[in-house]
């Protein structure tokens, strides 16, 4: 399949049932595109998990939803081994992360221990279970959801496990016109739209194998580890972005310039996909929230400080 033909029904799939948020459906085919995982932090009610059941309804690929409580287990997300009393071998049981697109609902409600468990997934695609490791279905995507606001019995995500998050995104309120849609849509309660597959695995991994071939200027390189390398010195950041922040950021602005019909990237491209690529990467100083003190501030900031080259397309 033709690669905007495939892109665009998904979007058009995703929008039967998600309305007004075409930003975000974007921002999850630019995460497909990179094969990386998002965190979608916001308020309950406003369509976390119909956003994530859309993309994977929408692609022929294996889904699983995971609701993260405190008595989730390790084993529970990677796996465990039995023993055969019959043949006296070890048999392993595949766990709730063997699956293509995975949605870790409410993540921050599972224990520390249980969330190290995604470490090695989420990374290197692949679990280790008793010494052997067994690697994860292709493609292979997280998507995790978080409420900002009550954090009773919750266990803050440690950075490791946020730095392995592609992306952090919100929903945001809808308009009083999308309300309305959103509304009328749900007169009946018992008939719900049931989104069929448009896009197949095959489809998901030859669109992955497009993005090295997206043209990135020299230029465009320096100026994405400079922003990166900013947010390490920036005033008011007790800690800045790794350097897997720079490559998340240029692999987000190469999708970006896919998912836009384009086979070069612009400085456009990187300016928008950093107030979503670094801000969970960072640790600031003043943790209040106070307007002017938060990581997303700070990188306002920086793409306003820092000089944007001049490249031609």
């Amino acid at each position: 399949m033709e690669t905007q033909k495939c892109l665009q029904a998904i979007r058009k799939n995703m929008q039967k049932v998600v309305v007004g948020r075409d930003n975000v459906i974007d921002l999850l085919l630019v995460s497909l595109l990179c094969s990386g995982h998002v965190l979608i932090e916001d308020l309950p009610g406003l369509g976390k998990t119909t956003l994530v059941s859309s993309l994977a309804a929408s692609l022929g690929c294996e889904f699983q939803r995971i609701q993260f409580t405190p008595d989730v287990l390790p084993s529970d997300i990677t796996g465990y081994n039995t023993l055969n009393l019959q043949t006296g071998e070890q048999v392993f049981h595949a766990g709730s992360i063997h699956h293509q697109i995975v949605l870790a609902d409410e993540i921050n409600r599972a224990s520390p221990k249980t969330q190290s468990a995604l470490l090695e997934a989420m990374q290197e695609r692949q679990v280790t279970v008793d010494g052997v490791t067994y690697p994860l279905p292709r493609p292979f995507m997280v998507l995790a959801t978080q409420n900002p606001v009550d954090m009773s019995g919750t266990y803050p995500l440690p950075e490791a496990q946020m730095d392995r998050f592609l992306m952090q995104i919100s929903m945001g309120y809808p308009s009083a016109e999308e309300e309305m849609d959103i509304v009328h849509r749900h007169r009946s309660v018992t008939e719900e739209v049931q989104l069929e597959a448009v896009a197949s695995a095959e489809d998901i991994l030859a669109l992955q194998e497009q993005l090295p071939q997206v043209h990135l200027d020299p230029q465009l390189v320096e100026y994405i580890v400079t922003l990166v390398s900013t947010t390490r010195t920036w005033d008011g950041v007790l800690m800045g972005s790794s350097p897997r922040g720079s490559i998340a950021l240029m692999q987000a602005a190469c999708a970006l310039a896919l998912l836009r019909d384009r086979d070069y990237v612009l400085p456009d491209d990187i300016k928008e996909m950093a107030p979503v690529v670094l801000p969970h990467r960072m640790l600031m100083k003043n943790r209040s929230g106070a307007p002017g003190t938060t990581a997303a501030d700070a990188v306002a900031d920086i793409l306003a400080s820092v000089p944007v080259p001049k490249v031609k397309g």
